[in-house]
């Protein structure tokens, strides 16, 4: 016996601290002066370039976001540190990241009405784990009291959407009741705030989505309809930190290539087309027109790839409430953006509305959710 899988509710959780575009901007042209001043006379050489500053302008115009959640702004905005200060957490305490998950999974049990005892796995998807074991999810798992299994899934900002369809497979083969897919993003340890180019793309936050079969749920749910994953490799989206790197000659310096690393213009040019490509062919397999896309909601990494793919897709610029954008509040929050934007903005959805959660990023890596809403 096969089991339509469904959405029945998302949990968030959002950090107490932000930072505007404005301190961010403060913060990073402070480090940049004090890094000329200190190397002005190999500067003066050629030997090195010279820290130009950045600006409120350049970021929005550059990604459309405007402030960020972070779980430490103090360390961020401090030109001699210029990265999150956490604390140590003995192996007794919860890790960070389960703490995150299970703030997000607790909201979503409760607003599907549901408890630990009605979930039987639970994956945590996300771009960077902070420790490769035990796997954080069977952390959270057992922090939430909840039976069955868990794993880990990284496909970076793809994460929640692959995490997506393989917790449906399962619903739909009748292997477990019902899933939790939790995506806690701590973007902000592996951006490197000292690169203009990229030091106000990511926020940090944690999302969790609830499946279930549509013959358990008992409110207002989203059928999952189809789902589609694919990956091409590029090295244009990198990270090259890990366990090996005390083993290389200089493998513990400060090193540029040990926070995220992307080649932006490159990306644009490969991804876009991918994704949009992507969306039409799956809509399109299962018999739904683009005119019958009520909503899409996209990974959330930069405005103007989103404009362009909502256009190429709908084949004319969407509405805002077609293609509801959160990245000007959040940031790009790697695999959670997209879940970010259904959780905010799925609720006025009516009764046979199709919408889709797309995500896309490092791998390259995209996936889609094609959803039927039931009131």
């Amino acid at each position: 016996m096969t089991h339509t899988p469904a959405i029945t509710a998302t949990g968030l959780f959002t950090p107490e601290q932000t930072i505007t575009n404005a301190e961010l901007v403060d913060a990073f042209n402070a480090y940049a002066e004090l890094f000329n001043e200190e190397h002005a006379a190999a500067i003066a050489a050629g030997e090195i370039e010279a820290k130009e500053p950045s600006s409120e302008a350049f970021i929005v115009k550059a990604s459309g976001i405007e402030q960020r959640h972070v779980i430490d702004k103090t360390g961020i905005l401090d030109p001699r540190v210029m990265h999150p200060l956490l604390r140590q957490r003995s192996d007794d305490e919860p890790s960070l990241m389960a703490e995150m998950g299970v703030d997000a999974a607790t909201k979503a049990l409760a607003a599907a009405g549901r408890s630990a005892d009605d979930v039987d796995l639970v994956i945590c998807a996300a771009s960077n784990m902070e420790r490769a074991y035990p796997a954080i999810a069977v952390e959270i798992q057992n922090l939430l009291g909840i039976s069955g299994f868990a794993f880990d899934m990284n496909v970076a900002c793809s994460s929640a959407t692959f995490g997506i369809q393989a917790a449906a497979d399962m619903v739909r083969a009748g292997s477990v009741r019902a899933a939790l897919v939790v995506n806690p993003e701590i973007c902000s340890a592996h951006l490197e705030w000292r690169d203009r180019d990229c030091h106000f793309i990511f926020g940090d936050v944690a999302t969790a989505t609830l499946i279930e079969s549509t013959d358990t749920a008992t409110g207002a749910h989203f059928e999952i309809l189809s789902t589609r994953c694919a990956t091409a490799f590029s090295n244009n989206i990198r990270n090259n930190n890990g366990f090996l790197r005390r083993s290389r000659p200089d493998g513990m310096k400060d090193r540029r290539d040990m926070q995220f690393m992307q080649n932006g213009r490159k990306v644009f040019k490969e991804v876009v087309p991918m994704v949009s490509d992507h969306i039409a062919d799956h809509i399109a397999a299962n018999g739904v027109g683009a005119d019958e896309l009520k909503r899409l909601w996209l990974h959330q990494a930069n405005k103007s790839m989103n404009d362009f793919i909502g256009r190429k897709v709908l084949g004319r610029t969407p509405e805002p409430d077609e293609q509801p954008n959160i990245l000007q509040d959040y940031a790009n929050t790697s695999s959670a953006g997209s879940i970010i934007a259904f959780s905010k903005y799925s609720d006025d959805l009516q009764e046979g509305d199709h919408g889709l959660i797309c995500s896309f990023g490092a791998g390259y890596s995209v996936g889609s959710v094609l959803l039927r809403r039931h009131a």
